[in-house]
């Protein structure tokens, strides 16, 4: 409105009429601007006060109920100026409005002039990511003559779960009344458990809900969600129910679901239940399924309710309305399916799906996930033509698609639990089907050759888990020699691995590889800091995971189980450090959950995992980098809750009922043993009494690197001094030896190497940070720059060092900077640099599969406590069983290293060398009596028993040996093989097995126990004979050292 002095004085009053008395001027040319101002001002005033009368009546009858009951005074206020002044300017009814809520909250609303499909996917997409707020509120509403439609979403903000309003106190009355009608079964109501309807459930339940979300649901449909959300509690689920609209059930809210919709049209009732999602994501990949099946949105609601210690659980739900009513309707059934997947597909799967609407979620599942397969095998052929991008585009390109999805029809009919396995012959003839298919109507090269390889991928998979309803990946069992392919110039040097299994995820893939049946390794997570560091790794991804699970292999030769290894590689690029993190747990849990899937024997894989394989599988794991606490026990918990026989057994260093390494120490203390004998052979020194110097790459709240410091200070307090670490974080260099109790404060505290306190450095000490390329440059160089009798890589990438850059480790006048090397860490060093390093510079390397076995070992005798005791008995006597554990591992690096030297000294060959043929000669020893002893009875067996028993540690003998068939039979086996392999290899030597031939080590080894027997009670005579104590020894000795290899007659 005009102010009260404008009002009062004629416009005239401003003017000068001219000569004419049609025209008139400003007398002043200031008077321009006054005037027009004026005159806009009562223009605008007058416009905007007709908008306003006819806005706000139709804004009141249009906009349903439930948008009064849920929006605040202030935001409708916001609402209503925006539609108003685009009203009253005549433009089209699109703005955002982004509103700061009372509550602290942030409230993001997109208006638009009318909903459509793929609406709600691009607000979605579009919306802001706020780091501490995550979105917990969304409502969607049309009006009612369908001319516009207003969706918020609200970030954050204080929770209305615990208002002790009367109007909340009414409707939670109410709810409570008619779900007691529910339990005691005088109200039936179709998708409610009545089990779920009991009084306190529900009290519970309605604690958690938010008074919109009350406020907005009527009551059976409120108890449909809650008996969803039961259904998902605790795991990681999703449940979807799909319903028609029933209008009598919202006669209260009279006309307020009418809005834009027609007589005609079909409405139904989309409600899912989501375990641990963020809802952002949960909202964006549901909306994209309703943009593929060409659906309207009427009204959206979602709510995220707590569910304990488990996380929280979205509820969203949906109404909905086909585009076109005369259009077929959709299947609703495989609409469910697919929804049930949407939490745990991959973002390009999800992009594929939505590009082409006719593939599906299980189709376009496979592509992608082939796609991710061939990679680390075609980057070998060309890494340009085939990279991760060109390799997926190229499978998904217009002209490649309709061939690419009738080779992803062929992995479904051969894996479809309906029509069973499919003969030999079916199989050849649908592949070569494929293939002509291929030749014959591709035209580009690299597309035949990948698609021909994708025909390959789908012929190497033995197993797989698509047709499980509940999946949480792609999961395939392949064949290795898929990954082992022609292509591979190195594959016919490589042993072939046992065992392959590939999952692929939401924004992961993952390996798992292993070289026996009965195997065990870590699993390792592995998130790129940038898309190029991401796609590099993509490459590697198989054989990283190879080369680890080899090395696994070598220094598993003590236990029961062979090598493994899994590596979880994790899209987390861009993230924030929280969002980071949530990607990561929900990798570690779909990665470990498909192996389940396809190694438990159930009756739901039983009925739908068409197997071709034939065999049982057994595997265990453990936990190695960024793999956490809340990780292995929820792996436990889930392998009980699948059904897996001995669940604890599945995964090593278990919090509370397992060894924990890093706790521990145990890896380190193996390692300390290496570099003890290592120093007394090659320094020529004794350690205990001679001062060495020591650096490390790896941080003090490193595992490995952070015991490491703590061991050398416990055994070596007088003489060790450590002169460089580095970590993460920094490198620290001090050649007159880093301050022990600063370095032990930083160990006992967890912390990192750059909150070393720098005034305990001394005049020539430094630390280097990060933060600065100069740090960056210092940190990377440290394990070749600073000088030490031993170099112990306790941390860092794999293949640091290799044959490009090895030379680095040499001063300018070729000197090394450590003459010893003893590898805590996997894989630091190639093997062809360790080989060079040793042949030009005299470097002497232990190599990591002897040095770091010990942790190996003792995650081995977690597995064999969890097989043999309670959890409570494993607790009640966890002091003694870990005190025993840890005389085993050091015995066990003892033998080793000083049979690793003791070849060294008597051959020619790098210490590498003779450490990969000590693992050698062992594992070829087990698999021989393996095989020998499969072919024993039970009661044969039962004789070797003995092995096993001395094998495991004195109190956990003590305590659970009567129960040693607990143990499954086959694990039983291995056992007795490895324990008998690596007593014959560590007391005679490596020749005395390499020298027999294969078909007589099993005999051999089986005499051995029997002569070993003899050669025990021989000495016992010796020792009650009357001889002198002097000749009595030395016969015992020779009967110890050479007794069994002379009546065996090997020489």
């Amino acid at each position: 409105m005009l102010s009260r002095s404008l009002r009062s004085r004629p416009i005239a009053a401003y003017l000068r009429r001219g000569k004419s008395s049609k025209s008139w001027t400003p007398e002043e040319a200031t008077e321009v601007e006054r005037v027009t101002q004026i005159a806009l001002t009562h223009d605008l005033i007058q416009s905007a006060t007709s908008s306003i009368s006819t806005t706000v009546p139709w804004f009141l009858d249009n906009m349903p109920a439930s948008y009064f009951r849920v929006t605040p005074p202030s935001v409708r206020t916001d609402h209503l100026k925006a539609i108003s002044a685009l009203k009253d300017t005549d433009m089209s009814l699109s703005v955002d409005i982004k509103s700061k809520l009372p509550d602290g909250g942030r409230l993001v609303t997109y208006i638009r002039p009318q909903d459509k499909p793929g609406l709600l996917l691009q607000q979605v997409q579009s919306l802001p990511k706020y780091e501490d707020k995550l979105l917990t509120e969304v409502d969607i509403f049309t009006t009612k003559d369908g001319s516009m439609c207003l969706n918020s979403f609200k970030f954050g903000g204080k929770s209305t779960k615990s208002e002790c309003t009367e109007e909340r106190a009414a409707m939670e009355a109410n709810v409570q009344a008619i779900a007691q009608k529910v339990h005691d079964g005088e109200i039936e109501y179709d998708g409610v458990d009545p089990a779920h309807c009991s009084p306190d459930l529900v009290s519970e339940y309605v604690k958690k809900c938010g008074t919109s979300y009350l406020n907005n649901s009527v009551s059976r449909r409120f108890l449909k969600q809650m008996s969803l959300y039961h259904q998902v509690s605790g795991g990681e689920g999703v449940a979807v129910s799909i319903e028609d609209f029933n209008p009598s059930e919202y006669a209260e809210k009279k006309g307020e679901l009418a809005s834009g919709m027609s007589d005609s049209d079909k409405l139904m009732w989309i409600d899912t239940a989501i375990c641990n999602s963020l809802p952002q994501y949960a909202l964006e990949y549901f909306s994209r399924q309703m943009k593929i099946n060409d659906l309207s949105i009427v009204r959206t609601h979602l709510d995220t309710i707590e569910d304990g210690d488990d996380g929280n659980i979205t509820l969203l739900r949906m109404l909905v309305k086909q585009k076109d009513p005369t259009a077929p309707t959709p299947d609703w059934k495989r609409m469910k399916r697919n929804l049930k997947r949407q939490k745990w597909i991959d973002p390009k799967t999800a992009e594929l799906m939505e590009r082409e609407t006719h593939l599906g979620v299980r189709r376009a599942e496979i592509i992608t996930a082939t796609a991710s397969v061939l990679h680390p095998i075609m980057k070998k052929v060309n890494p340009i033509a085939f990279s991760k991008a060109n390799i997926h585009s190229t499978l998904t390109q217009e002209a490649n698609i309709p061939i690419a999805a009738e080779i992803a029809d062929y992995f479904i009919e051969k894996f479809n639990p309906k029509t069973g396995r499919m003969s030999e012959e079916t199989m050849a003839e649908r592949e070569s089907h494929l293939r002509s298919m291929v030749e014959s109507s591709v035209v580009d090269r690299s597309a035949i050759t990948l698609l021909h390889k994708m025909v390959d991928v789908v012929q190497h998979t033995l197993r797989t888990n698509l047709f499980l309803d509940d999946r949480y990946s792609l999961g395939l069992r392949l064949d290795p020699s898929l990954m082992h392919s022609e292509e591979d110039s190195s594959a016919d040097q490589r042993e072939l691995p046992y065992g392959v299994v590939f999952c692929h995820g939401r924004r992961f893939n993952g390996y798992h590889v292993r070289f026996r049946d009965i195997a065990r390794g870590g699993m390792r997570l592995v998130t790129p800091a940038s898309p190029e560091q991401l796609a590099l790794e993509s490459g590697r991804h198989y054989d990283e995971c190879y080369g680890l699970s080899f090395a696994q292999q070598m220094k598993n030769k003590d236990i029961p189980e062979g090598g493994s290894k899994c590596v979880c590689l994790i899209d987390t690029v861009g993230m924030t450090q929280s969002n980071k993190q949530f990607v990561m747990r929900k990798s570690v849990k779909a990665f470990s959950d498909s192996i389940l899937d396809l190694i438990v024997q159930t009756p739901e894989t039983d009925e739908k995992v068409v197997d071709y394989f034939g065999k049982p599988e057994v595997l265990y794991l453990g936990p190695d980098e960024q793999v956490i606490p809340d990780d292995i026990n929820w792996i436990v918990d889930r392998a009980a809750k699948r059904g897996l026989p001995t669940p604890s057994a599945f995964m090593s260093s278990k919090p509370r009922a397992g060894i924990n390494h890093k706790e521990f120490g145990v890896t380190s203390e193996g390692v300390n043993v290496f570099v003890d004998v290592a120093v007394r052979e090659v320094l020529k020194i004794d350690p205990a009494t001679t001062p060495f110097t020591v650096k490390l790459t790896g941080g003090t709240d490193g595992d490995v690197a952070g015991n490491e410091v703590k061991i050398l200070f416990r055994e070596y307090p007088n003489t060790v001094k450590v002169v460089g670490m580095c970590d993460h974080t920094g490198s620290l260099e001090d050649p007159d030896g880093l301050d022990k109790d600063e370095l032990l404060r930083l160990f006992h505290s967890a912390l990192p190497l750059d909150s070393f306190d720098e005034g305990k450095l001394g005049p020539q000490g430094a630390l280097h940070r990060v933060d600065t390329d100069e740090g960056v440059k210092m940190r990377n160089t440290m394990h070749n720059r600073v000088k030490a009798d031993v170099f112990i890589p306790a941390g860092g990438r794999p293949n640091t060092v290799d044959e490009s850059n090895w030379r680095q480790f040499l001063d300018v006048d070729g000197v090394p900077s450590s003459p010893l090397v003893v590898e805590g860490a996997n894989l630091f060093i190639t093997p062809k640099a360790r080989q060079e390093m040793f042949d030009e510079a005299g470097i002497l390397i232990v190599k990591d599969s002897s040095a770091n076995k010990a942790g190996v070992i003792c995650s081995s005798y977690e597995i064999c406590a969890a097989m043999l005791l309670s959890e409570e008995e494993f607790l009640d006597n966890k002091e003694e069983i870990v005190s025993d554990v840890l005389v085993k591992l050091r015995q066990f690096a003892k033998v080793e290293a000083e049979l690793l030297f003791r070849e060294f000294e008597n051959y020619p060959g790098a210490l590498p060398h003779f450490s990969g043929l000590i693992s050698d000669t062992i594992n070829k020893a087990t698999d021989a009596v393996s095989a020998e002893l499969q072919k024993l009875s039970p009661t044969e067996v039962e004789k070797l028993m003995p092995l096993v028993r001395g094998h495991l540690p004195a109190k956990l003998a003590e305590l659970g040996f009567d129960r040693v068939e607990n143990m499954p039979y086959q694990y039983r086996l291995a056992a007795i093989a490895s324990s008998l392999a690596s007593k014959i290899v560590y007391a005679e030597g490596v020749n005395f097995v390499k020298s027999q031939p294969s078909v007589n080590l099993s005999n051999i080894a089986m005499r051995y126990i029997e002569v070993e027997k003899e050669m025990e009670e021989l000495a016992g005579r010796i020792e009650g004979s009357g001889m002198d104590e002097g000749t009595r020894e030395k016969l015992k000795d020779l009967v110890k050292r050479g007794g069994v290899r002379t009546s065996l007659n090997i020489f």
